[in-house]
C-alpha cells in the first residue's frame, strides 16, 4: 500500500477530483524547497504560507483555504463533488476548464464513486509516476524530476500539448 493511502483521513483527495500528491505546490512543499521558494515568488506569498500537506489537510495553500467547491461540499455534507445533485455545476465547470491540470477531474470523481476514494488513490498515484524511475510527477513537470525521462509520466504524455499551450501562455 502506499503511504498515501496508509493515512486514516482522505487529505490527497481533493473534494473536486485533483490528486494533491501531484500538485506542483505540494510536491515542492514535501522534497525541494527551492521550487518552493520559486512558487512562493511567483504569488508574492511567504514561503511559509505556501506550504500544502493536501486539500483537506490543516496546512493549505492560500489559494485553496478559499476554495469555494470544498466550502460548497461541507455546506452541503458531502465529500466529493460527484455526489451532489448539482454536480457538475457551472462553478466547477469553470475550474475545470481553467488549466490543464484540472482536465480528468470528471473521470475521477466517477472513479471515486465507483470505487471509493481509498482504490483511486493506489489508482490515480500511477498517472503521475514515471514509468521509469517512479517519481511522482506533476501535470506541468513534462520531464521526470527524478530521472529526466520525457514526457514524465502518463498523464503528461496523455494531455502534453494541452499543458505545453498553457506553459506558453505563462
Amino acid at each position: 500500500m502506499h503511504r498515501e493511502t496508509e493515512k486514516i483521513s482522505n487529505e490527497l483527495a481533493a473534494v473536486c477530483g485533483l490528486y494533491c500528491a501531484a500538485c506542483s505546490w505540494f510536491i515542492a512543499a514535501a522534497e525541494d524547497p527551492e521550487r518552493l521558494k520559486r512558487l512562493a515568488a511567483q504569488r508574492n506569498w511567504p514561503v511559509e504560507e505556501s506550504r500544502c500537506r493536501g486539500c483537506r489537510s490543516e496546512k493549505r495553500l492560500p489559494y485553496c483555504g478559499t476554495c469555494t467547491m470544498s466550502a460548497c461540499a461541507a455546506r452541503r455534507g458531502i465529500e466529493f463533488c460527484g455526489e451532489c445533485e448539482e454536480y457538475p455545476c457551472e462553478d466547477l465547470k469553470r475550474f475545470q476548464a481553467a488549466m490543464p491540470h484540472r482536465i480528468e477531474i470528471w473521470a475521477n470523481l466517477g472513479r471515486i464513486g465507483t470505487v471509493g476514494w481509498r482504490q483511486w488513490l493506489e489508482e490515480i498515484r500511477e498517472n503521475y509516476a514515471c514509468p521509469q524511475c517512479g517519481t511522482i510527477n506533476s501535470a506541468y513537470d513534462v520531464t521526470c524530476r527524478g530521472c529526466g525521462k520525457e514526457p514524465s509520466c502518463p498523464y503528461v504524455a496523455a494531455h502534453r500539448q494541452a499543458i505545453e499551450e498553457y506553459l506558453k501562455k505563462r
